[in-house]
């Protein structure tokens, strides 16, 4: 959706598949940069904008597009009709900026369908009980895309994004990285969660949930590629394990800048501490992602966290707030870390991933600060420093330049 010309495109690729009977509902983003522009407006306006109004400002990118790319579809003799999530109705919480979807009426939605229409609906937002427009966060299209596919139970949803598919890792870190024909929604949602910016967690989470089949594409190949390629093309999320994908005990490694570490120190260690100290950064609407906490010493302990770096500052100053209820010693923090995680579910019947992934680190002469595990990753976190030769050598460590 970067230009009029790519807008173009689309409507020439979202005909085909409905030339090629199949009914079609299509959840474009804004246009490349839109969003980014209309933030900045707010922000000259606002140091700290609304979270209300500055959702009725962002959400005004995808009316353009949803409008732009009706036009473009009738202009080649196809019926369109385009519709912002308030329409619809895609009925949301009121956690306005990162809003969470709850139901969505697909009633109109079905009734043009079945009239022959193609149907545009705006990514990224719906409406809150009380009528206010509401955006899901960055990346919010392909929640609503997915949400959408599963509330039509529709037979799979495709998305299109500026990569062909999904990555062993980030093939502008590791040239040798490998596109995957096929990955688990477990280990996707992994890599969602951890960094992996081909799709937004909370659409894996939905694909998951409500087994909507979801295959991602590129959106740079030639629109009028035949259906039956383009249909087979990317990475496609699966439901089960393949029999092959057992083989591969790590399926990809991800990795993320955007991480800051904060330490409080020399807190009576007693029940209820982690509840004390996280449950002020939870009510500031901060997620937390690692924890540790150190062995009581002297009825002391140190608790350290996770957060991403954009709420470095807010967290710091939630504690600093909270500093004498606690009883901390003091608290300090470090906001030039990256964490890199192993995936895979073959982890699960292979023993010893843990140990080549701290020996690979180990060789190159990289500290590990935290650590965390599930079932089928392991994360650490490193000074933000090491990050792309971690990668480069944990992707060598476990061979998956190789098919």
């Amino acid at each position: 959706m970067g230009s009029t010309d790519r807008i173009k495109n689309v409507a020439m690729r979202v005909a085909k598949w409905h030339d090629a009977g199949h009914q079609v509902v299509v959840v474009p983003s804004a246009m490349s940069g839109e969003t980014n522009r209309l933030i900045g407006l707010a922000k000259q306006i606002m140091d700290q904008p609304d979270p209300r109004e500055l959702d009725m400002i962002a959400s005004t990118g995808e009316q353009v597009s949803v409008g732009l790319l009706s036009m473009a579809l009738m202009a080649i003799g196809k019926q369109a009709v385009s519709y912002a999530g308030w329409q619809v109705a895609i009925k949301t919480d009121s956690a306005f900026t990162k809003a969470r979807i709850q139901s969505i009426d697909d009633a109109k939605v079905r009734a043009d369908l079945d009239a022959g229409k193609i149907v545009i609906i705006t990514g990224f937002q719906g409406v809150d009980e009380n009528d206010n427009i509401a955006t899901l966060g960055r990346g919010g299209s392909d929640t609503s895309a997915v949400a959408i596919a599963a509330a039509l139970k529709a037979a799979e949803c495709l998305i299109f994004t500026d990569v062909d598919g999904v990555y062993t890792t980030d093939p502008r870190v590791v040239s040798e990285a490998r596109r995957l024909k096929t990955i688990t929604f477990e280990e996707m949602l992994e890599l969602a969660s951890l960094g992996s910016k081909v799709l937004q967690t909370r659409s894996v989470e939905f694909a998951g949930n409500y087994r909507v089949p979801t295959r991602v594409l590129s959106s740079l190949t030639d629109p009028m590629l035949p259906l039956e390629v383009e249909a087979n093309s990317g990475t496609l999320i699966s439901f089960e394990e393949d029999t092959n994908m057992e083989q591969a005990v790590i399926s990809g490694i991800a990795f993320n800048r955007d991480e800051a570490k904060i330490t409080v120190l020399g807190v009576p260690d007693r029940p209820g501490v982690a509840y004390h100290i996280l449950g002020p950064i939870s009510d500031a609407n901060i997620e937390v992602d690692m924890i540790i906490q150190n062995q009581s010493v002297d009825g002391k302990t140190d608790f350290t966290f996770t957060v991403s770096r954009g709420e470095y500052n807010n967290a710091i100053n939630v504690l600093n707030g909270a500093k004498a209820e606690l009883g901390a010693a003091s608290i300090i923090g470090d906001a030039k870390v990256s964490k890199i995680s192993v995936v895979g579910v073959g982890m699960r019947s292979h023993v010893g991933v843990a140990s080549q992934m701290f020996r690979t680190l180990s060789e190159e002469g990289i500290n590990i600060m935290m650590i965390s595990t599930s079932e089928i990753k392991i994360s650490v976190l490193i000074d933000e420093k090491y990050m792309e030769l971690a990668v480069r050598a944990l992707h060598k460590a476990f061979n998956l330049e190789a098919e």
